[in-house]
């Protein structure tokens, strides 16, 4: 790799493209770039622009610093995110779905499965190999 390739590398990885955009626009191997990036500190984490949602924690809105080339993060820990979901019990109603068990005729309520047919496991081994529940 020659030194205009070297400066081409370090100017596209900080726009943020990817290692594999970056290895197809020089022609050169997608390892090679990847190397090349972790041994000059331009791979890892950047810092987002901080605009929108996209930078932000969606519960306590700390900045949050995104991989490249991976999806982007919404919360900045675990614990932001089951808070936030606990605080937005709306967002989870649209995946819940309510069917009739066809093993004993019971309602139930299932989240985020539209294609579950049983109430419970004993209803499922019930009804599987007859066995009277």
């Amino acid at each position: 790799m020659d030194a205009l390739q070297r400066q081409r590398i370090k100017k596209l990885r900080q726009q943020g493209q990817t290692y594999k955009s970056i290895a197809v626009l020089l022609g050169v191997s997608m390892n090679t770039v990847k190397s090349y990036c972790q041994r000059n500190d331009l791979g890892g984490t950047q810092p987002t622009d901080g605009v929108g949602e996209q930078g932000c924690c969606r519960n306590c809105g700390v900045e949050i610093f995104q991989v490249l080339g991976r999806k982007r993060r919404r919360f900045c820990s675990p614990e932001c995110r089951t808070a936030w979901w606990k605080a937005n019990p709306a967002r989870t109603e649209a995946a819940t779905y309510v069917f009739t068990c066809q093993n004993c005729g019971e309602r139930f309520e299932a989240y985020g499965n539209k294609g579950r047919k049983y109430c419970t496991h004993d209803c499922y081994v019930a009804a599987r190999f007859q066995v009277a529940a």
